[in-house]
C-alpha cells in the first residue's frame, strides 16, 4: 500500500512518458467544484481580515508552485521528473508533478498549518526557565511535514500510480526534508514578518512564479 523510495523500473518510466500534461481527456465538473470552495475559503479569510491568514496560504502555495516548475525543468534536461502525477488519477495535470485537485489542496494547506499554531505563537516547546527549547512554528511545521510525506507515501503505492517515482533515491525521505519542510516554513513564519517585508516578499515570489510560467510554457519546457 505505502511505497517509500522509487524503483527505478521500466514501467515507472513508461508511466512518465504517457503522461499528457493538460489534456483535457478526464475533464470533469469537479475540476469547478473545487475552485468554489477554495475561492469560499480565501473569501471568507479576507471578510474577516485575517491577513495572516491568508499570507500563510499564499506563502506555501507560491513555494509549491516554484517546487513545481523546477521539477518539470528537471524532467525536461533528464528525461524524467523527481515527481510526477497519472492522467488516471486526476482530471487536469497542470505540470508533470501536480494535478489540479493537488494544487488546490496546497493552495490551502498553508492555511491549515498555520491555524494549527497556538494562540501564542512565540511558545517554544522543551524550554527551561523561559530559555532555549524549539518554535511552536519549526515543531507543527515538522508534524505536518512528515504527513504530507506519509500520504504521498500512500499515492505513490496506489494501482492508478496517482504518484510516479522514478528514481530510486527519491522518495519519502527526501520529500520530507526537502519539500515539504520549506513548504511549512513558508506558511508558518511568512505571516509575522513585519508588514513591508511580508508584502515584499509575496509579490517577489509571486511575480517569479508568473514570470517563470509565462516563460517556459510557451516555449514546451514546462
Amino acid at each position: 500500500m505505502f511505497r517509500f523510495w522509487g524503483d527505478g523500473s521500466q514501467e515507472a518510466m513508461n508511466l512518465v512518458q504517457s503522461i499528457r500534461v493538460r489534456s483535457t481527456d478526464h475533464f470533469n465538473w469537479t475540476f469547478i467544484f473545487i475552485l468554489s470552495v477554495v475561492f469560499y475559503v480565501y473569501w471568507s479569510e479576507i471578510r474577516k481580515k485575517n491577513t495572516e491568514a491568508v499570507c500563510a496560504g499564499l506563502a506555501l502555495y507560491g513555494v509549491h508552485w516554484l517546487y513545481e516548475i523546477c521539477n518539470a525543468v528537471i524532467g525536461k534536461l533528464t528525461g524524467y521528473p523527481l515527481w510526477s502525477v497519472s492522467n488516471e488519477s486526476t482530471t487536469f495535470i497542470l505540470l508533470i508533478g501536480v494535478c489540479w485537485e493537488l494544487s488546490m489542496m496546497f493552495s490551502i494547506a498553508g492555511m491549515i498549518s498555520f491555524k494549527m499554531l497556538p494562540e501564542d505563537r512565540t511558545k517554544r516547546f522543551f524550554a527551561r526557565n523561559g530559555k532555549g527549547g524549539i518554535s511552536c512554528k519549526l515543531v507543527v511545521a515538522l508534524e505536518m511535514a512528515l504527513l504530507f510525506a506519509l500520504v504521498e507515501s500512500f499515492l505513490a503505492g496506489t494501482s492508478n500510480h496517482s504518484f510516479i517515482w522514478v528514481y530510486r533515491w527519491w522518495g519519502v525521505i527526501p520529500v520530507f526534508i526537502t519539500t515539504y519542510i520549506p513548504f511549512f516554513i513558508a506558511s508558518n513564519y511568512v505571516p509575522d514578518l513585519e508588514p513591508k517585508k511580508r508584502t515584499r516578499f509575496l509579490c517577489c515570489l509571486w511575480a517569479l512564479v508568473a514570470l517563470l510560467l509565462v516563460i517556459l510554457i510557451p516555449m514546451g519546457v514546462i
